[in-house]
């Protein structure tokens, strides 16, 4: 099966989930999710746990790369028409799964505690208070209080670890039933067809499954390779009283703190990814030909 027809990026998004469910798993034996011991956990389980270190870099490289690949496979069905022929229900699913996506990416990257983790919630959480009328109200929501504290701790690893897994994994088994239903993904113009002019369909067994296998295992031995190579980043424990200078937000959410520079905040924390947010759903209906 030839790329034009599948990357394979939905299903390396499902082999990313499968590596931070099982190593996630392990950091939960592990992690205190308290302030005052959370980041000493986090340091003890790199220390003194055999494989700890690997086990945690492989968690935050497969969260990072989960992250860009559903971001590329968000991409590749906009290019392809894939929200078209009646695939508009899936690509609101897909949009949310996303959505999800970085929510679990952005809760876990302040449970280390860290300097870095700290601030970068602390100036994500503060861009909702540009939110006209519901900024201030929204961003203690955020925080759970007025600051980054015990209750935002708990609450994020709350999220992490419960509620948006299951929302993950339920919606990417509607996401690829969906996709199922609808016989399979979107047919690219150049495909084979046969002497009657007919699209030849590929079969699952052994075409696509041999595909997606091959994709997988590629995709494992690299996360585990750079694992191995690049640990997770730890910096100094987190300071409420000594800001990073620059304090940064999480890379994916690094645009939107650009936008405050050249924009005005309404336009850059509301007006723009509202605008943007809105066209994305409407997409599959805007009467776009493939």
């Amino acid at each position: 099966i030839r790329f034009t027809h599948t990357c394979g990026l939905g299903g390396m998004s499902l082999v990313l989930l499968a590596l931070l469910l099982v190593t996630g798993s392990l950091l939960m034996l592990a992690y205190t999710p308290v302030p005052g011991d959370a980041y000493a956990s986090i340091e003890r389980f790199e220390s003194a746990v055999q494989f700890g270190a690997f086990v945690r870099a492989i968690h935050h490289w497969s969260a990072n790369l989960l992250v860009l690949v559903a971001g590329l496979h968000l991409l590749r069905v906009v290019f392809t028409g894939g929200f078209l022929e009646g695939r508009g229900v899936n690509w609101l699913v897909g949009l949310g799964l996303f959505a999800a996506i970085a929510a679990s990416a952005f809760t876990g990257y302040l449970l280390p505690w860290d300097q870095l983790a700290y601030w970068a919630a602390t100036i994500v959480t503060g861009m909702a208070g540009y939110v006209p009328g519901a900024g201030p109200a929204l961003a203690t929501l955020l925080r759970g209080g007025e600051e980054i504290g015990p209750a935002t701790l708990a609450t994020y690893y709350a999220l992490h670890t419960q509620w948006l897994p299951i929302l993950l994994l339920a919606g990417a088994g509607f996401h690829f039933w969906r996709v199922r239903r609808a016989k399979g993904v979107v047919v690219p113009p150049d495909a084979r067809r046969d002497a009657q002019g007919r699209i030849e369909q590929m079969k699952f067994l052994p075409y696509l499954l041999w595909r997606e296998l091959a994709t997988a295992l590629v995709l494992v031995a690299a996360v585990t390779l750079l694992a191995s190579l690049v640990r997770a980043p730890l910096g100094p424990a987190a300071n409420p009283g000594l800001s990073l200078n620059p304090a940064k937000a999480p890379w994916y959410f690094l645009g939107f703190q650009e936008l405050l520079v050249h924009l005005h905040p309404l336009f850059a924390v509301v007006v723009v990814p509202l605008l943007g947010a809105l066209a994305l759903v409407a997409l599959p209906w805007l009467g776009f030909a493939k």
